[in-house]
């Protein structure tokens, strides 16, 4: 009798390790995450960055990335649908940062490094200036995604400031970039949007063009990257939470990483190729991990 009831006890005993253990596991399992993503090369590497570790390293069944144009992203992180959205240029995104900071929250730079913004061309046209545009052969600005503040600030007041006669074309970002490739190689003369951190400042000999009368404003200025959350993020996924927030990459290190993502078969293999270097995901991955719940 007494060894049946150790054999029962034992069993009993067993089930609830098993199914504590089952519980505690699934604190960092089937979890899901919603991030934005513009399109742009550097949130390109960010995002899929992103849902490469959260996946691989912290338990996360998926991550998501949804493409939308930039309006639509801060909409989605305000509203919920989207849980971040980590390429904000600061001071230039500021009115959708303010028309969400009811119910977004601003986590601190990610980017460790010095962007540039502008029009640019290839360096072999010997051109500085806007002022000069005019006197060459180009008759395209490629510009990127209507969405983005700077596809109205051209229009409305950098061309009329200079009265510029070239057309500016809007198009996806990888559109804009194919055409700067093909007619870089043809040496035509041509103007872009060009803006850095990307890997186009390595691949291509090209030159900002100045811009003397200040038509851009602050849209050429320095700025800051960072990545903006659902105000309920933090509570409701402080792992993410975290991770985002300790996230940060130089110049380098960002170019390197659309460099591969660039030669590899698709964003995610780049990401991992790059990740070759574990000292520099280290920390956020340490930082997640201290804030799993027990």
């Amino acid at each position: 009798m007494k060894a049946g009831r150790k054999k029962l006890w034992a069993v009993i005993l067993a089930l609830a390790v098993g199914a504590l253990a089952a519980g505690c596991g699934s604190s960092s399992q089937n979890k899901e995450l919603k991030l934005g993503d513009i399109g742009w090369d550097e949130n390109v590497a960010v995002a899929n960055l992103t849902k490469v570790l959260l996946e691989d390293e912290l338990g996360y069944e998926n991550v998501e990335l949804r493409t939308l144009d930039v309006g639509p992203l801060y909409e989605g992180v305000g509203n919920g649908d989207l849980d971040a959205f980590q390429d904000v240029w600061l001071p230039a995104h500021s009115d959708y940062v303010a028309g969400v900071e009811d119910n977004a929250e601003l986590l601190g730079t990610w980017f460790q490094g010095t962007t540039k913004f502008g029009i640019a061309v290839p360096s072999y046209m010997n051109i500085t200036s806007l002022e000069e545009l005019n006197d060459t052969n180009a008759d395209l600005i490629f510009g990127i995604e209507p969405g983005a503040v700077s596809m109205t600030k051209i229009p409305e007041e950098v061309m009329p400031a200079y009265g510029l006669e070239q057309k500016l074309v809007e198009a996806p970002t990888e559109g804009m970039l194919a055409e700067v490739g093909s007619r870089y190689n043809a040496r035509e003369e041509f103007a872009f949007i060009a803006w850095s951190p990307h890997w186009m400042n390595l691949r291509y000999d090209l030159r900002y063009l100045e811009d003397p009368k200040d038509a851009f404003e602050e849209v050429d200025n320095t700025a800051d990257l960072s990545t903006i959350v659902n105000v309920d993020l933090k509570e409701d996924d402080p792992v993410a939470y975290a991770f985002m927030a300790a996230l940060t990459l130089d110049e380098e290190q960002v170019d390197a990483m659309e460099d591969e993502i660039n030669t590899a078969s698709d964003p995610q293999t780049g990401v991992r190729n790059w990740l070759e270097n574990r000292n520099v995901v280290q920390p956020w991955i340490d930082a997640a991990s201290n804030a799993q719940e027990p």
